[in-house]
């Protein structure tokens, strides 16, 4: 069995942590300041939180984009995305939440936001 890589984290790369989830910067960020909120207990799915993991992650969410919004001005606005599956883009099978800030021309047209995971789909 291959080792999961959020379950043998760094410590030194928690930026914040309850009893439940920790907070960490994406290695591979969307734009700057993109974070993962990763549950502490293994599982692949988002959709097999419990009722107290999904209250305490969605805690977690708005403290991290509150903190985030106070620190950098330029945020305009998140997206928060999940790859629940592989067909869904899922690469690593331990669920993780991304908290991606944008910034008013980050990008040509954002319109769509999360639509563009099919990009044809994201004009409409």
């Amino acid at each position: 069995m291959n080792e999961c890589i959020f379950c043998s984290l760094d410590s030194s790369r928690i930026e914040s942590e309850n009893n439940l989830f920790i907070l960490i910067q994406d290695l591979y960020p969307v734009t700057d300041g993109h974070r993962l909120i990763i549950p502490k207990r293994h599982i692949a799915s988002f959709f097999d939180l419990t009722d107290e993991e999904e209250k305490v992650f969605i805690l977690m969410l708005k403290e991290t984009k509150n903190a985030m919004k106070s620190e950098d001005s330029t945020i305009t606005g998140f997206n928060v995305g999940i790859n629940d599956g592989i067909d869904a883009g899922q690469t690593v099978m331990h669920c993780h939440i991304h908290l991606i800030p944008r910034r008013n021309g980050d990008m040509e047209n954002p319109r769509g936001g999360v639509r563009g995971v099919i990009p044809e789909k994201q004009s409409y």
